[in-house]
């Protein structure tokens, strides 16, 4: 053999051996992990922010980290036992090549490097924020389809054959469902459409714009060429802090499962409602096992599932039962549920309990809800079991009603109403029952959902500023930060024991942490396409653990930051 082909021989050897190395090592050697290896690809090489996830056969968990800086992944051995593993990747731009399994034995290390090769079909692979900023046109074109992600991807949009006229049917056709259907699990509207253009979840479709939304549709869609005329535009792939995090993901056993709201109990229980199913769900994260609890039907025929879920002093749990017209009490003690329907005369075929507010009715006896249909707020009574309707409440000098969807209630269970139909916040006072408004900087800020912190102070999302914010009742300011990637939405804000703001977008598939102090933000992705809605941090763990459900994907997912 020439020097020159010896020299050969000894690359390609050192390049297969770099590329897949399934063999294990001693366990004093890397002591507590599990799995471990790098990612690369012969496009980049060592890879940062690639995610991989290890599934053992049999299991319906998902472990999930993220390559650091140079490329390097580990599995801690607390999270992986011994087994077979399939693995799997996220990283926009590639697939997997190889290995795609790999055996875990007891008491060693096993390692693997992962290698990467470009994908031949990116578009799947496509965040909904990705395919908005992909899309030829104005923001302001763009804008509406901040109400079209409920019930499916915005891939599915872009992937029909629609042209403007079919468009404009689609559009009458979706209106005719309520906001839990999905592709696979459609439900029908009792009474046709709504009529406002933001359906009473604040999510409908282009109702009313006129023929310019289905015209763009029909632009950046397949109705006219096999393929998409427009360069895809990908965000970048995690970095330093957002690499430093562990993601675990607990399937569903049912795939129809819609997790909306997802809160843990002071045993550590995870409790979830089903938007689209008459579902109360119990997920225990040491096992995995998951129970579910049929909720009373109170209204046959019209649209089942629940949307707000929270617990109350006693831990018992609370659901807004959307269009069965009600809200329900489930006692964890008797595992019974007491439902509470509304009066008769507030029974219409569009009346909708979307939110529940129990957190402080030990304070005064009263849980409140609301009525999406016609933007009215209610409490009822826990003495009595009656309602009190406290009717709609207008903005001065705005010439509407506030339309709120989030209700968080402070620690006197005053109640915040947050104007997602505009950009205002409203104020119930429970004694007097006084209503005060306050706008947000932003115009069309569309406050989503929120909570109140240890200081009285309310945080909540701005779904239609891209921001996060904070109103303080000692100075009546509302204060803004600015979530850094377009397009991120956020859905809801919630602060931790430490001060930090969290938030979830159902476009980028991340995660947001802010520290309000010096305005630091880390973005988490998540390890597949996850519709989030309402979000969850258990401040019992140091650091922090965030929840939040896949309302489209049917599991729960787990993040937990490692610093």
């Amino acid at each position: 053999m020439t020097k020159k082909a010896l020299l050969a021989a000894i690359a390609t050897s050192l390049v297969v051996s770099f590329f897949f190395r399934p063999h294990f090592v001693n366990a004093a050697d890397s002591a507590g992990v599990a799995l471990a290896g790098q990612v690369s690809s012969e496009k980049e090489g060592l890879m940062e922010g690639v995610l991989v996830g290890a599934k053992k056969d049999g299991s319906t968990i998902t472990i999930t980290v993220t390559s650091d800086n140079k490329g390097r992944y580990s599995f801690p051995s607390s999270k992986l036992g011994p087994g077979h593993y399939s693995l799997r990747i996220r990283a926009v731009g590639y697939d997997l090549d190889s290995p795609d399994t790999v055996d875990i034995a007891s008491g060693k290390a096993a390692s693997a490097d992962i290698k990467l090769r470009p994908t031949k079909n990116l578009a799947p692979q496509l965040t909904n924020a990705e395919w908005l900023a992909s899309a030829p046109g104005a923001d302001s074109q763009k804008r509406f389809l901040l109400n079209c992600a409920n019930c499916h991807t915005f891939e599915r949009i872009v992937r029909s054959t629609h042209n403007a006229d079919e468009f404009m049917q689609v559009f009458q056709r979706m209106a005719l469902y309520s906001p839990g259907s999905t592709p696979s699990h459609p439900q029908p509207l009792v009474g046709g459409a709504r009529g406002a253009q933001r359906g009473p979840d604040g999510e409908g479709a282009p109702q009313g714009q006129g023929r310019a939304p289905a015209e763009w549709l029909a632009s950046i869609n397949l109705s006219s060429s096999e393929t998409w005329q427009y360069p895809f535009k990908m965000l970048p792939r995690p970095n330093g802090r957002a690499t430093r995090v562990i993601i675990t993901e607990y399937d569903l056993p049912r795939k129809t499962a819609e997790p909306h709201d997802v809160v843990l109990d002071s045993t550590g229980m995870v409790w979830y409602s089903d938007f689209g199913n008459q579902f109360l769900g119990k997920l225990d994260p040491k096992t995995g096992q998951v129970t579910e609890y049929p909720i009373p039907l109170m209204k046959p025929g019209f649209p089942t599932g629940s949307l707000e879920l929270h617990l109350d002093n006693d831990e018992n749990v609370w659901l807004a039962m959307m269009f069965q017209g009600g809200i329900a009490k489930f006692n964890r003690t008797t595992e019974k549920f007491q439902v509470f329907p509304l009066p008769k005369e507030l029974q219409k075929d569009h009346t909708q309990e979307s939110m529940v507010m129990p957190l402080y009715s030990h304070v005064d006896g009263m849980v409140w809800t609301n009525n999406q249909d016609d933007h009215s707020i209610l409490r009822l009574d826990l003495k009595t079991g009656a309602y009190e309707n406290l009717g709609k409440f207008p903005i001065a000098g705005a010439g509407r009603n506030i339309a709120a969807y989030g209700i968080p209630a402070d620690h006197e269970n005053n109640l915040y109403l947050l104007d997602f139909a505009a950009d205002n916040i409203g104020r119930i006072d429970a004694k007097t029952k006084q209503f005060t408004s306050y706008p947000t900087p932003t115009h069309d800020s569309r406050p989503r959902r929120g909570m109140v912190d240890a200081q009285d102070r309310l945080w909540f999302a701005e779904y239609g500023a891209n921001s996060v914010a904070m109103f303080d009742p000692k100075t009546e300011k509302i204060q803004e930060w600015k979530v850094p990637t377009p397009w991120s939405a956020p859905y809801q804000a919630v602060v931790d024991k430490n001060g930090e703001v969290w938030t979830g977008s159902m476009f980028t598939d991340s995660v947001t942490r802010l520290d309000p102090k010096n305005g630091q933000v880390t973005e988490y992705l998540l390890p597949r396409e996850t519709n989030i809605r309402r979000v969850f941090v258990d401040d019992s763990t140091t650091p922090v653990t965030f929840w939040v459900g896949n309302n489209h994907g049917a599991s729960i997912i787990k993040l937990e930051p490692l610093d």
